[in-house]
Formats: structure tokens, C-alpha cells, sequence
């Protein structure tokens, strides 16, 4: 194979995968063993060590963190009629679970310390649905960009209201919240273990819970199903959302490493706040008052009035020096998909879209191409 000319410099990508050697070998020993089908003794250790990790008693492997989704909502008892309340300033996956099992999802904004869903305006919303005789089935909270939401307050009124609580943690392994890990709130919780994610088995995702019996449920829906008999037995509908033994022993290897990940994810977002926060109208979150962040993407909010370059701008600047960026979350009452959907709130998250820009924050993202990016955002903000 021919090498490209040296003087062709690599483009830097948002959070690309990142795999070591480690991840290899413990791919190759799954291989090597014959364990190529669906589950074996990887899938057991990385369910094991995963709810060591997210604080848990059990955790279920599985294909995706959508998939988590669908069975939180499936477990917590959500159906046809049902409002489910989700924050608008998400990822479509979201929202898009609370459709699969025939309910409907109520947007709700952010709050403007964390971007996370706003506790009181949930309140509000449960509230309101009680006086007005409408069914909330669940709440789902996501812990954006890879900060905890405010679990203290949100467990605090969901139990209150007497409505389940599902945490959506597909962006926050390895953050906390008051001392308890991403993954630890509400009925269920749910990881994604995407190509983008801080942890990645190249597709996945899994479901934890505090309660054995969730996860065990889970399992049994995610495996189709299958009554245990010597025969294939079916007594209800069933899916097809476990996790595959391969991708399960590269899911154990990148476990081993997520602090080593947490940590270069830190140092990048505060190399990002040292080098463009004296820039005008630049800021970026400060870091949580109430747990730590596992830093999984870092993002600058570009002000209208003090900032002489606006979010497209500066990604198309950036995009010509080959480096890929993109606009913060488009909420989620603003997608055409969801443009009958209830909401309370928005102002909040379409401020955040409008000016909100993801810069590259991959943990293997080495200084030098770090100061190209920072060299970049300062010269097309100049």
C-alpha cells in the first residue's frame, strides 16, 4: 500500500474511535476461542464489570443504547397513551424510543447551568398533567455532552409524582453526580457504546439498573423472548438487541482504560478553555458544581452580539482546514418529525443550538493537532 505525501496533513475528527492494541489482542483471544455467536463468557464479564462501574447491580449487553431505551420504557410500563417527558435538547434516539412504544414524547428545556433538563419545569409539567387528567408514563433525563443531569432534584419530584425515572447516560460513562456514578438514577439507565462515545465495542450500547429483576427482564426480551425449554417456546414479543461475544471482549478492554479516557478528555477541554475564552464572546460550561464531567464532547457557545463569527462561520472555517466540527444538538421541538408534539419551554435549547459549536475532543486527539484547532478558531475569529 503506497503512503500518502508527507506534506498532506490528516484531517481531525469530533471523537473518532479510539482503539489501542489492547482492544486488538482482547478481540483476537475472543476470536481465537470460537466464541463468535452471540453471547459467552465476554458478554458475562463486560455486563459484570459495566455495572461495577456505573454503581449498579447487574447490567444488560446489548446492540445499542436505543435498544436500552426502548426496553427501559417497555420495563417502567410505558404504552399506548401515555406522555413521556423528554428534554428537547437531545439526541433523536431519545425521543425517537418513546414513539416505539406507542407513546408520545412532551419536550421540556433546558436549564441554563448544566443544559440539562430543567427539574422545575418538569415539575411544572407533572403537575399540569395530573389537573389535566393526562397519563405521564415516564421521565427521561439525559446527561448531555458528558455531564450528569441534576438527579438529586429530578428523583426528588419524579418520586414525588409517583412517575419512573430513566436515565439516558449513552454520553456519560465515567461522569458523577454527588459522589455516584452516570448510570446509578432512576428505575434504568441506559450507555451507548457508539464509534463516538468515550467507550466504544463499534456499535452497542447496554441497560443497568439497580434492580436485578429489570435486568433480568431485559435480557429474557432482548433474546427474543425464548421460554426455556428444549423446544423454541414464545409466550410474548420478543427482540433481537444482544450484544455480540467479539464486541463484548473489545467493551472489556476499553472498560479497563476509561479513566486514562476521562482524564485526556479533561485535559482537552481545558486546553480549549485556556486557549479561546479570552477570545469575545466565547465561553464554554463551567465545570459542574454538584459531580464531575467525563468531558465526552467540549463546546463553545459563540454570543451574537460579542462574538465577530457565528457558528456556521466558524464551522465551514474550520471544515476548510480539515477539521470536523458541528453545531450543538438541534432541539428537539424544532425537528419536522416532532412538530405536534407538546413542549414547555424551548428558549433555552434553541439558544444553545443557535450558538453552540462541538469542537474536536477525541481522547487520543494529540496537542499539536489541539493547537490547530485552537489556531484555527482564533484566525477565523480574528
Amino acid at each position: 500500500m503506497s503512503r500518502p505525501p508527507e506534506d498532506i496533513v490528516p484531517p481531525i475528527l469530533l471523537s473518532p474511535p479510539h482503539v489501542t492494541e489492547q482492544d486488538r489482542e482482547a478481540l483476537l483471544r475472543a476470536f481465537d476461542s470460537n466464541w463468535i455467536a452471540p453471547l459467552g463468557p465476554e458478554v458475562d464479564g463486560f455486563e459484570k464489570e459495566l455495572a461495577d462501574a456505573a454503581g449498579t447491580t447487574q447490567a444488560a449487553a446489548l446492540n445499542s443504547g436505543t435498544a436500552g431505551l426502548h426496553l427501559a420504557l417497555l420495563l417502567t410500563g410505558v404504552g399506548p397513551g401515555d406522555d413521556v417527558i423528554v428534554p428537547t435538547l437531545t439526541f433523536a434516539a431519545t425521543a425517537n424510543a418513546v414513539t416505539y412504544v406507542g407513546a408520545r414524547p412532551v419536550f421540556i428545556d433546558s436549564e441554563t447551568r448544566s443544559w440539562n433538563l430543567d427539574p422545575g419545569l418538569v415539575d411544572d409539567e407533572l403537575t399540569a398533567a395530573r389537573r389535566q387528567g393526562r397519563a405521564i408514563g415516564a421521565v427521561i433525563a439525559v446527561d448531555l455532552y458528558g455531564r450528569c443531569a441534576d438527579y438529586t432534584r429530578l428523583a426528588e419530584i419524579c418520586a414525588r409524582h409517583h412517575v419512573p425515572l430513566i436515565e439516558d447516560a449513552a454520553e456519560s460513562l465515567g461522569a458523577t453526580h454527588r459522589g455516584r456514578p452516570a448510570g446509578s438514577f432512576g428505575q434504568a439507565a441506559i450507555f451507548s457504546f457508539n464509534g463516538n462515545k468515550i467507550l466504544t465495542t463499534s456499535g452497542g450500547g447496554a441497560l443497568v439498573s439497580q434492580d436485578a429483576s429489570v435486568v433480568e427482564r431485559a435480557r429474557f426480551l432482548s433474546t427474543q423472548a425464548r421460554e426455556p425449554e428444549l423446544h423454541y417456546e414464545h409466550r410474548e414479543i420478543g427482540f433481537n438487541y444482544r450484544m455480540s461475544n467479539l464486541l463484548a471482549a473489545v467493551g472489556r478492554s476499553q472498560l479497563q482504560q476509561l479513566p486514562e479516557r476521562v482524564a485526556a478528555r479533561s485535559r482537552i477541554e481545558q486546553r480549549y478553555r485556556e486557549g479561546l475564552t479570552d477570545l469575545d464572546g466565547v465561553t464554554i460550561l463551567d465545570a459542574p458544581d454538584d459531580g464531575t464531567s467525563n468531558s465526552w464532547l467540549t463546546v463553545i457557545r459563540l454570543d451574537p452580539i460579542g462574538s465577530p463569527v457565528g457558528p456556521r462561520q466558524l464551522i465551514a472555517a474550520l471544515a476548510a482546514e480539515d477539521i470536523e466540527s458541528r453545531p450543538a444538538w438541534k432541539p428537539m421541538h424544532l425537528q419536522p418529525v416532532f412538530a405536534d408534539c407538546r413542549r414547555r419551554g424551548g428558549t433555552v435549547a434553541e439558544a444553545i443550538f443557535a450558538e453552540g459549536v462541538c469542537l474536536p475532543s477525541g481522547s487520543a486527539l494529540c496537542p499539536e493537532d489541539q493547537d490547530r484547532v485552537i489556531a484555527a478558531v482564533r484566525c477565523a475569529h480574528a
